[in-house]
């Protein structure tokens, strides 16, 4: 009976161990389960969190790039405005100094014609006075021609006067004796 006892404790041990072998692997299987589907969630958790991460990330970034565009679209609009104003202030104060060379120039242009005018017209009264001038020199010249044609006979008449009163008191001087 020992034999048979032996042999029946060790089947019924067997039979005990691989039963607990059993329960061993439906625990260890209800714990892969378990765990599989806890990393499962926790894959899945993760996965959720990257992708609303990812999303988060994008949208941040199309912010941002929409936000810088916007600024560079803003810089650009200010920049063109300044430049614009730039111009605008160049062309108007250049137009401002044409306008004010031209009104200058004028004025000169003004100021030399009314002295050329008037250089003409003097320049026109001096001929004037130099025909004038010339007129009477010529009226003098004439005058002086008929003075001197004048004075000229009477010298030649003084002097034949004075040298018939030569003769004569000559004459009487000597024939006469100096008597009266």
């Amino acid at each position: 009976m020992t034999a048979e006892t032996v042999t029946y404790s060790l089947e019924s041990v067997l039979k005990e161990i691989k039963d607990s072998i059993k329960g061993v692997d439906q625990k260890l299987d209800t714990f892969q389960k378990d765990v599989d589907q806890k990393l499962d969630t926790f894959q899945k958790d993760v996965d959720q969190k990257l992708d609303t991460f990812q999303k988060n990330v994008d949208q941040k970034l199309d912010n941002l790039e929409k936000s810088f565009e916007q600024k560079l679209d803003n810089l650009e609009k200010r920049f063109d405005q300044k430049l614009d104003n730039l111009e605008k202030s160049s062309e108007q104060k250049l137009d401002n100094l044409e306008k004010r060379f031209d009104q200058k120039l004028e004025t000169l242009q003004k100021n030399v014609e009314q002295k050329l005018e008037t250089l003409q017209k003097n320049v026109t009264d001096v001929k004037i006075g130099l025909a004038t001038l010339t007129e009477k020199v010529d009226s003098m010249d004439n005058r002086l021609i008929k003075v001197e044609g004048t004075q000229s006979n009477q010298i030649w008449t003084l002097i034949t006067l004075l040298s018939g009163s030569l003769i004569a008191v000559g004459f009487r001087a000597f024939f006469m004796g100096n008597n009266p």
